[in-house]
């Protein structure tokens, strides 16, 4: 017995259609709150990413905050994507978070692993549009 694929096609159609919409809201919102802090981080005085040193202790140092602030799933899109430059121990965090309790977590976890006096935070609030 022979099925063609046309008759698949316009059964399965409205399913597909059904699970793309249910799923469209939620990517749409995420798109919205997709921070773009390219021109925040250029405008700012002090060391960029492209700056970071390569040694492994500061990659190390790097690599420990970047993991606690992935491991956050309290913060926001813009906490998750900040700039943390290590430079011969000394931490910088640049970009925007979404308030203050997040730009305190975040230095706080950052002297967590760099020590006190190691961090300079240069985060910025920026509110949602």
């Amino acid at each position: 017995m022979k099925t063609s694929f046309a008759k698949h096609t316009r059964t399965l159609g409205p399913a597909v259609l059904c699970v793309f919409l249910m799923a469209a809201p939620p990517l749409l919102l995420r798109a919205q709150d997709s921070p773009d802090n390219t021109k925040q981080n250029r405008d700012q005085a002090g060391p960029t990413a492209d700056q970071q040193k390569m040694n492994p202790t500061d990659r190390a140092i790097t690599q420990k905050i970047r993991q606690a602030v992935i491991d956050d799933k309290n913060l926001s899109s813009y906490a998750h994507n900040i700039k943390i430059i290590t430079q011969d121990g000394k931490v910088t965090l640049r970009g925007p978070v979404r308030s203050e309790d997040e730009k305190s977590s975040l230095e706080a976890k950052a002297v967590s692993v760099a020590g006190q006096g190691n961090v300079t935070d240069q985060l910025e609030i920026a509110l949602p549009k």
